[in-house]
């Protein structure tokens, strides 16, 4: 098994502290130091393509950049990484939605992948001018996802839903390749519908227990659609030289939080309608104490971030560690982030990924085209053969 590590580009902001935002917290909440330019989110974004990472989540929502203006404007600035982009069911309809995606896929030689985010609070979907319940969100995402995948086949679609009506629709020109879909969500609703159309289930970074559990019952919902599906998961890391150092840097985050700032994004996150959310808000309890949940698995960042609350923290070993369990438990693809986004990156592709390739489970996406290493000094005079041999002698 050779395993797929993504990175994150933060359209919100980018800080040496956690930036918060996402589920349940109100729009303009989320702000860093380093502001999402184009320039600053390009270093990122060039940084994890060389340093072996395939692609980059990027955010969606009120409280950050549109996901596919930033996603194109980057892809301009950068050679290969990929761009896991929100497919946003309802939002728009299926048949704009589909050539939308076709045309990045094209336009960047198939740098697309989709994240399928069918929303999980019904404040947000109603500022965006959705009405329906959660429940309906996930049948008429049924109905929507059918409609654009039939338009990438070429087929010319009419199609009469309970959400979704469309009459002749087509694009005019197919992607290549067919992108992805990447599709998370731990209700009911969610778990029939990601196993009737996702590519890679994603899951936020709960022990892996709890993980395993979730693998195996998307596995058996997709089993029973005569389909098969990989597992992602999605996760912080604070990576460092040793464990005493990458525990301080998790202590200096933790000691940056206020108690007024956690009480009032823990408000918000509580009513929450995400099931996903409620997941990450029962690993902490809104507390600072009790944060680890599970070896070296830190539930801090979910104080005062919605969305992926978990973090691996400990030395590079410890995380290559962990991660061989959650690859056992059949997790191939880690979307990853840490603070700052651009130097942790490094931290970890420096550190973990090296330890990884020697056991085996990953190797950098482009390393058959990569140059050899070569040895050669700039400038130094060149031996001929005949010097070379009588050195050796």
């Amino acid at each position: 098994m050779s395993l797929k590590f993504h990175w994150f580009l933060p359209t919100y902001g980018d800080s040496r502290f956690i930036v918060g935002g996402g589920h349940g917290v109100p729009a303009g909440v989320a702000g860093g130091a380093r502001p999402a330019t184009i320039s600053y989110l390009g270093q990122i974004a060039r940084s994890a393509e060389q340093l072996g990472f395939e692609a980059a989540l990027t955010p969606t929502g009120a409280w950050c950049e549109d996901a596919w203006i930033i996603d194109a404007m980057v892809s301009q600035v950068s050679e290969h990484l990929k761009f896991l982009v929100a497919f946003r069911p309802g939002i728009m309809s299926p048949t704009l939605a589909a050539q939308m995606a076709a045309s990045f896929q094209n336009a960047t030689q198939g740098r697309l992948l989709l994240n399928i985010v069918v929303g999980g609070e019904d404040h947000e979907q109603r500022a965006y001018g959705d009405f329906l319940g959660k429940d309906d969100r996930y049948a008429r995402a049924d109905e929507w996802l059918e409609v654009a995948s039939r338009l990438w086949t070429g087929e010319r679609v009419t199609f009469k839903g309970k959400h979704v009506q469309v009459e002749d629709a087509h694009i005019p020109r197919l992607p290549d390749p067919i992108p992805p879909y990447y599709f998370g969500g731990s209700s009911p609703a969610a778990g029939a519908v990601a196993a009737r159309h996702s590519d890679v289930y994603l899951t936020w970074g709960e022990p892996v227990e709890a993980v395993a559990a979730k693998v195996e019952w998307i596995k058996g919902l997709a089993a029973a659609q005569g389909r098969k599906v990989r597992f992602g998961i999605r996760l912080h890391v604070i990576a460092r030289d040793t464990a005493e150092a990458a525990w301080a840097e998790a202590q200096r985050l933790l000691d940056a939080i206020d108690p007024e700032t956690i009480a009032n994004v823990q408000s918000g996150l509580a009513r929450s309608q995400s099931e996903g959310q409620k997941r990450m808000l029962a690993l902490h309890g809104g507390s600072k104490d009790n944060l680890l949940v599970g070896p070296n698995l830190w539930a801090g960042v979910g104080l005062v971030r919605g969305g992926a609350g978990t973090a691996l923290v400990g030395s590079h070993a410890e995380i290559a560690e962990r991660i061989h369990e959650y690859a056992a438990v059949g997790i191939e693809e880690f979307v990853l982030s840490g603070v700052p986004h651009l130097e942790e990156a490094y931290w970890f592709a420096e550190g973990v990924l090296p330890i990884l390739k020697a056991d085996g489970l990953w190797q950098h996406p482009r390393a058959a085209a990569a140059p050899p290493p070569t040895s050669t000094v700039p400038f130094a005079p060149v031996a001929t053969p005949a010097k070379l041999v009588a050195r050796a002698e």
